[in-house]
């Protein structure tokens, strides 16, 4: 590894790999930075795709160090800002903004205004970590705010606690490990309880039975293409043992099961009323209740499914909402779990997740609640 060292007291910047420091300039492998903190540990941070970025980080950080030892020692500091509000830090903070244009800081005050001060105005500084910061990102998400105003929020915050950091306020990042918002809404368009009514019966008798398996018990549209009688192993249980595989048609495996494994699932009642309809109707083959139209010892095909959803939105009778796919029936399962309360670890096994951490990325704007919203609820019966 080859580095290259600046003013004493910067800090170097340098490459992982073989090329040498003639070909960086060219070479596709980000810089990395090598620096002292305020507190003197060393750190390292990568991701730099110029060196003009890495030494400018670096110019930052040292410009940083020497205006906080300038204030006095990191004691001190801890001392007069870790007790002050973050409403009162970030307005000391966007005094020293000059260098923004008058439009940049305009977007600044509004941000703060609307969307950060409201949620952490009056937190102390000394109390922020990784999880307050999350915290603050699943607030914005339960709000309503736009993707673009939520990655704008979390800038901002970022650089008044990156400032603080710099200061010595904390011994790490409250920022170390926080993903930046990147939820997107198009993901998971979810339909009403009347938009679900509507698109359920829009379609012929199989998708009728396929969307209430899936709005109902969560199933994959292949889970779904795959349902079998025999697997209703109580009156409020539905065992998942296969799926309709999307390339080959054929019965396979559980998406992250291996052979044999399967999954237990709720069935509300509805949900069963609409398979015990359809299997006293069409009848069952080994259980199976749907089946290849032309051939009967087949599954169905994905396609019969994805034609009919194509219908349905071209024929304009159910309303659906904008950006719904055909998955958004799996999404309102998910939904109307965590709205009632069910804990997201049992949603997370019902729905076949490899893991929660899919779960909270996917639908964590949908968990009830807050800090903010608790101490809201939880004072009305004490000032009772």
């Amino acid at each position: 590894m080859v580095t290259k060292t600046l003013t004493h007291g910067m800090g170097t910047f340098f490459k992982e790999c073989a090329h040498a420091k003639s070909r960086w300039p060219k070479c596709p492998h980000p810089y990395k930075i090598q620096f002292r903190d305020i507190t003197e540990r060393q750190r390292v941070e990568s991701g730099f795709q110029t060196e003009t970025a890495a030494v400018g980080r670096l110019l930052e950080v040292y410009n940083a160090k020497r205006a906080a030892r300038g204030r006095g020692g990191r004691a001190e500091r801890v001392a007069k800002y870790g007790a002050m509000r973050f409403g009162e830090y970030a307005a000391e903070w966007r005094g020293g903004q000059r260098h923004l244009e008058v439009g940049s800081l305009v977007r600044l005050d509004s941000l703060m205004k609307h969307h950060i001060l409201p949620v952490l105005g009056s937190r102390r500084m000394d109390s922020f970590d990784h999880e307050v910061v999350d915290g603050f990102i699943r607030a914005m998400e339960r709000a309503g705010a736009g993707l673009a105003t939520q990655a704008n929020a979390f800038d901002k915050l970022r650089a008044v606690l990156l400032y603080a950091h710099r200061l010595g306020l904390y011994d790490t990042s409250p920022l170390e490990g926080v993903k930046p918002p990147q939820y997107d809404p198009a993901r998971a368009v979810i339909p009403s309880t009347a938009q679900l009514a509507g698109i359920r019966v829009a379609g012929d008798d199989m998708f009728r039975l396929v969307a209430d398996l899936m709005s109902g018990s969560g199933l994959r549209n292949g889970e779904a293409l795959a349902v079998n009688v025999r697997n209703i192993v109580a009156d409020d249980v539905h065992r998942i043992t296969e799926q309709v595989n999307h390339t080959t048609h054929a019965y396979a495996r559980l998406k992250h099961r291996k052979v044999n494994e399967y999954r237990d699932v709720p069935l509300p009642a509805r949900t069963r009323e609409t398979v015990e309809w359809y299997a006293d109707k069409y009848g069952t083959v080994d259980g199976c209740l749907l089946r290849h139209p032309n051939d009967p010892g087949r599954p169905l095909p994905y396609y019969y499914l994805g034609n009919q959803w194509a219908h349905i939105k071209k024929a304009g009778e159910a309303e659906i909402p904008d950006g719904m796919v055909l998955y958004g029936m799996r999404h309102f399962f998910a939904s109307n779990c965590l709205s009632h309360n069910i804990p997201i670890t049992d949603v997370a096994e019902w729905m076949g997740h490899r893991s929660i951490d899919i779960t909270y990325k996917i639908y964590r704007h949908l968990m009830p609640g807050s800090i903010n919203t608790a101490a809201k609820i939880l004072n009305i019966d004490l000032a009772a």
